[in-house]
């Protein structure tokens, strides 16, 4: 069976993904350290300071991580054909008929697979859902970060107190892990049965479609 390579994704969405990936580790890390410290609170006021540091690193990455999702709103609008948000929204024909498609071919209930350059509908619908949390962590980060803030505390009417804010931030990073762990399962799984080169692709930019031929 003959494959043809077609350039997928952007140097710019390749950016964002691993922005965004590396941000999420590092954000999980320290945000689980900053909710439960584990070391010595003797630490603490003495030579080093190590819930301060984590704190640091944690803002650090949450601005890589906005950094992000800007990125990929942007991409939604004025990215190449398969990065737009109109190739993979559940709401044409086309989209809908190839998202019934995906779920019977995920399920193993039928061996039939439709080769999409971008993403398939399911996928997705996954990303769209994930950069509305995305949004939301974010402004809720920033939230917590500047409750001196009248610009940031003006979203109270949507986060509630600070320790409210901090809750639901918190449910929000589970939401992540939650989305790795199934993101890089089916990226694997994809990898295996399609043979479209999915994993090559967020590094090189290049899939394989299957010719029609």
């Amino acid at each position: 069976m003959l494959y043809e390579r077609h350039h997928a994704w952007s140097i710019l969405l390749r950016i964002y993904h691993w922005a965004f990936a590396l941000s999420i580790v590092i954000l999980t890390v320290t945000g689980f350290y900053i909710h439960f410290p584990w070391t010595n609170t003797m630490l603490e006021g003495g030579t080093t300071f190590p819930v301060a540091t984590m704190r640091y690193i944690h803002f650090l990455a949450g601005f890589v991580f906005t950094a992000a999702v800007l990125i990929r709103l942007y991409l939604l609008l004025f990215g190449n054909r398969q990065e737009r948000l109109w190739d993979f929204l559940p709401v044409t024909p086309r989209n809908l008929k190839n998202l019934g498609h995906t779920c019977i071919h995920y399920a193993y209930l039928g061996r039939r697979h439709e080769p999409r350059l971008g993403h398939n509908t399911l996928a997705g619908t996954a990303y769209i859902v994930t950069l509305v949390v995305a949004v939301f962590q974010g402004l809720s980060g920033f939230y917590l970060l500047y409750p001196e803030s009248a610009t940031w505390q003006s979203l109270q009417v949507i986060f509630g107190s600070q320790m409210e804010a901090r809750f639901l931030h918190y449910l929000g990073m589970w939401y992540f892990m939650f989305y790795v762990l199934v993101h890089v399962y089916m990226v694997v799984w994809n990898d295996v049965v399609t043979r479209e080169g999915l994993i090559s692709s967020i590094f090189n930019g290049y899939k394989y479609l299957r010719n029609s031929d």
